[in-house]
This record gives structure tokens, sequence and C-alpha cells, in this order.
């Protein structure tokens, strides 16, 4: 049988820095409407801070941009939350979602990202286009309890 989208939200925020804890504080209290566990939530906090994070950091580096956040919520308990970008896009995604790669030459960031979206989700997909952006998709099943 196949999941029904119970509830949906969509946002769309300027790539500040400072805009980063407002979409994860948004997206947790958003899901909680599914009651999570604890570290159900603080694994859904830690994926979209990453996500966003690599918008403000890696696709608009020129200048700030919209970040685009799109969450699903399903009758069996998953999660889906897309997070998009119009940004600079990523020549080698494969690369880039390797543990310790980063495109960072300041030092400041470990290259980690991906790495921690993908040990947070039950799956992670990571699609872009060089000069139209990446789309992080992220799928996480909650264990629900069903009344």
């Amino acid at each position: 049988m196949k999941s029904k989208v119970i509830n949906e939200m969509n946002m769309v925020i300027p790539s500040y820095s400072v805009n980063e804890s407002y979409a994860r504080y948004a997206v947790s209290a958003f899901v909680a409407q599914m009651d999570p566990t604890v570290d159900e939530l603080g694994d859904i906090r830690t994926v979209v801070s990453e996500a966003v994070t690599n918008c403000v950091v890696h696709a608009y580096r020129d200048a700030p941009g919209k970040i685009y956040i799109s969450v699903k919520c399903y009758d069996d308990g998953k999660l889906r939350v897309k997070i998009r970008d119009k940004g600079c896009g990523i020549a080698d995604v494969k690369k880039a979602m390797e543990p310790l790669f980063t495109t960072d030459t300041t030092g400041e960031r470990g290259g980690m990202g991906f790495a921690i979206m993908e040990s947070f989700t039950d799956k992670l997909t990571v699609r872009s286009s060089l000069g139209f952006g990446t789309t992080v998709t992220m799928t996480k099943c909650l264990n629900i309890v069903r009344k």
C-alpha cells in the first residue's frame, strides 16, 4: 500500500547564515505533529542544519539567493525533507558526498555535511546541475505508535 501525505509545508528563506537556525526550528516544529522521539527530532534538526548550511556556504558564494524547503509527513510515519537551491551546483556529487571532501579553502569546513546527513536519515539523495543548483532529499522513517 502506498503511503499517503497527511500534511506538508513549504517555505522559502534567503541564504543568510542567521536563517539556518530558523529553518531548523521551523521544520522541527512542523514535524512535532508526528510525535517523534527526542533522538529523531535531533536527527531532523541536524540534517536540516547541514543542508541549509551547504546552501549558505557553497551554493551562493557571491550573493545571497533563495533556499526552498519542503516537508511532507506521511500516514506510515515517513518524513521527507527536501532542501533546494538555485546556486552554482556541484560538479561531482559522488566526490562531494565523500567524508572529508570540501571545496572550502579557508580550513573552516570539515567536509562532513553529506556524511552526517546520510547517517541521520534512512535515505539521502543529492541531485545537482552546474549553474542550476542542488536538491537534497532526506527521508526518515519515524517510529510512530499507531492508535
